[in-house]
C-alpha cells in the first residue's frame, strides 16, 4: 500500500475549498443593478394562475364548511330609496322574519368562518407585495364601455397597470385581449378557469376579481367608472395611506336590517352614521385588510341567499354594494367612507330636480382635509368648500353607442334634447359642472369616437350592428364640433 503523502492531502483540501468558496458565491451573490433591471421583479416567483388556484383551493372549503345553515332569511317588504339625513334620521327598517335559531346558526357559521381564516395557515394571498393596480370586471356589451373608460384613465396620465376579469370564456375576446389591451397596460383574466363553471354570477364577480388580482393596492372601477385626474395620487395620501380602505357613497341611507348587526355581533349603527355605499368606485389594500376582503366574499358566496337581503333589505342596487364596507367594520378594522354626497349629473326637469345619466364622486383627499378639521358638508354644506369630482359612474344609460345611449326619448337617452334634437348629456347642475373643472364630457365622446371608429368591427357584442362609427361622428360633429350657447361653461377650464 503506497504511502500517505500530506501534499496529496493539501491538494485535496484546497480543492475542497475552492469549491466551497464558488458555492457560496454562487448562492449568495446577487446582481448588479444593471443585470437586475432587465430580470422581471416577478421571474422566480410561482405563477399567477398557480397562486390564484392554490388560494382558491384552501378559501372554497372554509366558505363551504360554514354556510348559513339555515333557510334564506323572508323579507316583508323593500325598504326602497330612504334619503340619506345627517341630521334628523329616519328610524331603520326591520323587513326581515328570521327565526331565532336561524339567526343564532347565521350567528355561529359568521363567527366560525372568522376564525378558520385568521388561523388558516393555507390561505396565501396571491397578491406581489408593493404592487399597485387598477381591477375591474367586464364583457359582452360591457367590454366597450370598459375601452372608453381604460382611454380616459391614460388620458389622465396614469400608468396604473389594469387587470380586468371575465366570467369565463365565453367573455373572452381574443384580438381585444392579445392585441389591444396590452397596448394599454392592461390584460384580461379569465374567473371560471380559477373557480369553475358557474360558480359565482353578476354581482359576486367583484369580490373575487379583486381576491384573485396580482396587485396589493388596489383600485378598483367598475366598467363605466372613469376619473379625472391620475388616481395614483388617490394610493400615495390620506385616507387611504392609514386606512386601506376607502369607500364613496350612494344617493341612500343605509338600509342593512337589525338582523344584520346581530348576526355579526355589532351595535346598530345610526341611520346618520353614514349613507349606503356606491362601489362603482373604492380602494383597498390586501395588505391590511385581506381579512375584510375575506369576510366581503363569504357575504358574497351567500349573498343570493342570504347576505344581500340582510345588507339592503330590498333598498336600491341591492347586491355586494354593502358588503366591503360592513365586512370591514365587523373585523373592526379601520376604512374611510367619504362623506361628500355623491351627485346627479344631467339634464334639468321643470320641477328643478335632475334626470341624471351618471353620478360624480369626491376627491377623498379634499374631503379628508375637511373632515379631519371637524367640517362635514353632509350635515351643513355650507361649512367648507366642497371637494372636487374625481371619478364619474356613467350608470345610466351604459354609454355604449352600440347599445341605448341614442334615442328617442331624453328622460332614458342622455344624447337628446327635450325637443329631440342632439345634445349634451351632461349640462346639470351648474355647481357639479364647475366642481368638475373643465370638459369632461367632450373628452369622454372623444374617446368613445375612438373606440366605435377604429374597434367597430372587433367588439362581439357589435357584430351584427351597422353604422357605429358613423352615428358617433355625426353626433359629435353636431354637438361638439362647435361652441354652442347651451353649452357648460367652465371657469378653470384644464
Amino acid at each position: 500500500m503506497p504511502a500517505f503523502r500530506p501534499v496529496r492531502l493539501r491538494s485535496i483540501l484546497l480543492a475542497m475549498g475552492a469549491v466551497l468558496l464558488i458555492c457560496s458565491v454562487y448562492l449568495y451573490w446577487t446582481p448588479t443593478t444593471a443585470t437586475a433591471s432587465v430580470v422581471p421583479s416577478t421571474a422566480f416567483e410561482v405563477p399567477l394562475a398557480e397562486r390564484q388556484n392554490a388560494f382558491w383551493k384552501a378559501l372554497k372549503p372554509i366558505l363551504e364548511r360554514n354556510a348559513p345553515n339555515c333557510p334564506p332569511p323572508a323579507r316583508t317588504g323593500d325598504a326602497g330609496a330612504i334619503p340619506f339625513n345627517a341630521t334628523t334620521p329616519n328610524d331603520r327598517p326591520d323587513l326581515i322574519e328570521i327565526p331565532a335559531e336561524d339567526r343564532t346558526a347565521m350567528q355561529e357559521a359568521h363567527e366560525k368562518f372568522i376564525r378558520e381564516v385568521k388561523e388558516s395557515r393555507k390561505l396565501r394571498p396571491v397578491h406581489t407585495p408593493g404592487s399597485k393596480g387598477l381591477v375591474s370586471t367586464a364583457g359582452a356589451s360591457y367590454l366597450p364601455v370598459f375601452l372608453s373608460s381604460l382611454r380616459m384613465l391614460r388620458r389622465k396620465g396614469s400608468n396604473l397597470p389594469v387587470e380586468v376579469y371575465m366570467k369565463d370564456s365565453g367573455e373572452y375576446e381574443k384580438r381585444i385581449c392579445q392585441k389591444i389591451l396590452p397596448e394599454l397596460n392592461a390584460r384580461c383574466l379569465v374567473l371560471s378557469e380559477i373557480v369553475g363553471d358557474n360558480a359565482i354570477e353578476h354581482y359576486q364577480l367583484k369580490i373575487f376579481a379583486v381576491l384573485f388580482s396580482s396587485f396589493e393596492q388596489i383600485l378598483w372601477m367598475d366598467a363605466d367608472c372613469f376619473p379625472l385626474d391620475k388616481p395614483e395620487l388617490l394610493l400615495e395620501t390620506e385616507p387611504f395611506t392609514s386606512s386601506g380602505l376607502v369607500t364613496w357613497p350612494d344617493f341612500w341611507a343605509s338600509s342593512a336590517s337589525p338582523a344584520y348587526f346581530e348576526v355579526s355581533k355589532q351595535t346598530v349603527l345610526s341611520m346618520s352614521a353614514r349613507q349606503s355605499s356606491e362601489t362603482g368606485v373604492f380602494l383597498v389594500s390586501k395588505k391590511t385588510h385581506l381579512r375584510t376582503l375575506l369576510l366581503a366574499a363569504y357575504y358574497n358566496y351567500y349573498g343570493p341567499s342570504h347576505y344581500f337581503r340582510l345588507l339592503s333589505q330590498g333598498g336600491p342596487g341591492e347586491g355586494d354594494k354593502e358588503t366591503f364596507l360592513q365586512a370591514a367594520s365587523a373585523l373592526g378594522e379601520p376604512f374611510y367612507a367619504v362623506s361628500e354626497r355623491v351627485q346627479a349629473i344631467g339634464h334639468p326637469k321643470e320641477n328643478g330636480e335632475i334626470s341624471g345619466s351618471a353620478m360624480a364622486q369626491s376627491d377623498p383627499i379634499e374631503d379628508y382635509a375637511l373632515t379631519s378639521e371637524g367640517i362635514w358638508r353632509v350635515q351643513d354644506e355650507s361649512a367648507g368648500k366642497p371637494p372636487r369630482v374625481f371619478f364619474v359612474h356613467a350608470h345610466y344609460p351604459k354609454f355604449n353607442p352600440g347599445e341605448h345611449v341614442f334615442g328617442e326619448s331624453w328622460e332614458t337617452k342622455p344624447t337628446l334634447k327635450p325637443d329631440g334634437s342632439l345634445g349634451r348629456a351632461w349640462i346639470a347642475p351648474d355647481d357639479i359642472m364647475q366642481r368638475m373643472g373643465y370638459d369632461v364630457e367632450k373628452e369622454y365622446w372623444e374617446e368613445i369616437k375612438w373606440v366605435s371608429c377604429n374597434l367597430e368591427n372587433e367588439f362581439r357584442s357589435w357584430k351584427d350592428i351597422q353604422g357605429i362609427c358613423q352615428r358617433v361622428e355625426n353626433y359629435w360633429q353636431t354637438v361638439f364640433a362647435e361652441p354652442h350657447d347651451d353649452d357648460p361653461k367652465f371657469t378653470n377650464d384644464a
